[in-house]
């Protein structure tokens, strides 16, 4: 079906005519024309199927009618999970948009400076394409109003509610108007997606359209085992060197793994950049144009570059480490063989990780063909996807074989014997087994030497002294001795601190006493005077400073 076909307005149907596209994919053919008539909508479609122009093309055919409302807000409202979808977005929307008149577009995405984004803001806008994280600044600093809005697209909406914008995205909902048209696009419209869509629709009419997972024929997929980090190094140069690598993304977990990765490769000759959520706008937009212009060979990034990047050089995806998410997977090696061209999509796994490969095979319906390198082949076996076991039967039956004979752990109902030892009961447990000594008798024990045997010390014997120590003497005090009352004493009584006060005053004069008679320590100075230390004099006006003096000062 042409665009023709769709009720699309001529000036629109120029544009889109003019960039290149003349036949609607499936999910344009049911979404564009339920769209104009203007009801909620929500649309589950793969990547890759043409969903941008699908809400974009009628969102903006509704702005040829004036605006009913007063201000300078937008009338259209985008919400992407990443910023370089959401600069793709606002490309495709001036693309579309060409041939009206006063036609404006923003993006309110983080990382860039606030300044160009306010200017934007300051005049009247038609569409706007944001982060949820951005737009929810400029919500709370008062710099953008939906008095006339008019749409609101939920875009990747199960890619935000991953990242964690569930919050975000309702609050932005809240200051919305109640009449308002919502389209809703996500690879699935079950679970966590569903009760949102529940919550920010009416009446809506669902589209789903077929999923297609699997990817093209001309995309080769591959699975490298790796035994260790370093492994998963060697392997990675040893790709990056092949002759038939033109342009390379490799994928990392974490965006410290980014920076690590890029910079090692940087070290190892590789022309190399990073991309990641913490990098500024324009650091981001720098890499991606370097990468288009082909001096990048090899970007290392996060999945937020899974979607929205678009260069027909990249010939190898690499996974560094797997997705945890069986649809990332898909989104990332869908960044190579792009245009009609052949890709190659390698992905590294640890001997533990078969239960990711198993989900990944599982979504995609194709099985991921094993190789290996020549040199660089793994020295362990990898583990299936079910968890790692320790290799015995679950269960308490049958005999267990492995290191030569053993006993099995099913019938213990006969008493077992270790060598000539006597069974210890008939008891399947320890509770009757009895008393040790009654089993095992001490008179058949040989003697250890021939020191005669120790008295027990409870047996009411008088103990032996301990060499030539003596006994203690008559006047001992045992344990049950009568002991004298200790003399109560007030604290806090007058005469108990005049009591302690007259015996440091003692103690002070028999201190001075010693240090002036012959052999004392007292030090003395020029002419025979004591020599004094710090702040000492006691003439008038000169008070002496104690410790507790200098922390009261």
């Amino acid at each position: 079906m042409s665009f023709s076909e769709l009720g699309l307005d001529p000036l629109i149907l120029k544009s889109v005519l003019s960039a290149g596209y003349e036949n609607a994919t499936p999910v344009q053919q049911q979404a564009i024309p339920a769209a104009l008539k203007g009801g909620d909508l929500l649309v589950s479609s793969h990547t890759g199927s043409g969903k941008t122009a699908a809400f974009l093309l009628p969102s903006i055919q509704r702005l040829l009618a004036e605006s009913t409302g007063k201000g300078m807000g937008p009338r259209v409202l985008v919400l992407t999970p990443t910023r370089e979808l959401a600069l793709q977005v606002e490309k495709a929307a001036m693309t579309y948009g060409k041939e009206m008149r006063r036609f404006r577009t923003a993006c309110l995405v983080g990382g860039s400076p606030y300044g160009l984004q306010l200017k934007r803001l300051s005049q009247p806008v038609d569409v706007v394409v944001a982060t949820p994280g951005r737009l929810i600044d400029h919500l709370e600093r008062g710099k953008i109003d939906f008095s006339r809005l008019e749409v609101l697209v939920l875009d990747e909406a199960d890619r935000m509610l991953d990242m964690g914008f569930v919050d975000d995205i309702k609050a932005i909902a809240a200051r919305c108007p109640e009449e308002r048209q919502t389209l809703l696009f996500s690879a699935t419209l079950d679970g966590v997606v569903g009760n949102l869509a529940r919550e920010l629709t009416r009446d809506a009419q669902r589209i789903e359209i077929a999923a297609v997972p699997v990817q093209e024929a001309k995309i080769e997929q591959r699975m490298l085992f790796a035994d260790n980090m370093d492994h998963k190094n060697r392997l990675l140069d040893a790709l990056l060197r092949d002759v038939e690598m033109t342009q390379a993304i490799v994928f990392a977990s974490t965006k410290r793994s980014t920076e690590e990765i890029s910079d090692l490769l940087a070290e190892s000759g590789f022309a190399s950049d990073a991309l990641h959520g913490d990098m500024q706008q324009g650091q981001r937009n720098r890499a991606l144009q370097r990468l288009r212009e082909g001096r990048t060979k090899v970007l290392v990034a996060t999945d937020v570059a899974a979607r929205g990047i678009d260069v027909a050089g990249i010939s190898h995806v690499i996974n560094f480490d797997l997705p945890r998410q069986a649809e990332d997977y898909v989104h990332r090696i869908g960044r190579t063989g792009r245009a009609g061209r052949t890709g190659i999509a390698v992905s590294f796994a640890g001997m533990r990780e078969g239960g990711l490969v198993k989900n990944i095979e599982r979504y995609t319906g194709n099985r991921i063909e094993v190789h290996t390198l020549p040199g660089l082949e793994p020295t362990q076996k990898p583990s299936s996807g079910r968890p790692a076991s320790s290799g015995r039967p679950r269960g308490n039956t049958g005999s267990r074989g492995g290191f030569g004979e053993k006993r099995s752990f099913g019938d213990r109902s006969e008493p077992r014997s270790y060598g000539d030892r006597p069974p210890r009961g008939d008891s399947r447990d320890n509770r009757d087994r009895g008393y040790r000594a009654d089993a095992r008798p001490g008179g058949d024990r040989p003697a250890r030497s021939d020191a005669p045997p120790r008295g027990n010390r409870f047996d009411g014997a008088p103990r032996a002294p301990y060499g030539d120590r003596p006994p203690r003497n008559e006047g001992y005090r045992g344990a049950d001795a009568p002991r004298e009352p200790k003399a109560e004493v007030n604290g806090n009584s007058v005469e108990y601190w005049e009591k302690r006060e007259r015996e440091a005053k003692a103690k002070a004069a028999a201190a001075r006493g010693n240090s002036a008679r012959p052999g004392g320590h007292a030090r003395s100075g020029p002419g025979g005077q004591p020599r004094s230390y710090g702040n000492d004099s006691r003439g008038a006006g000169h008070a002496r400073v104690g410790v507790r003096g200098r922390f009261k000062d």
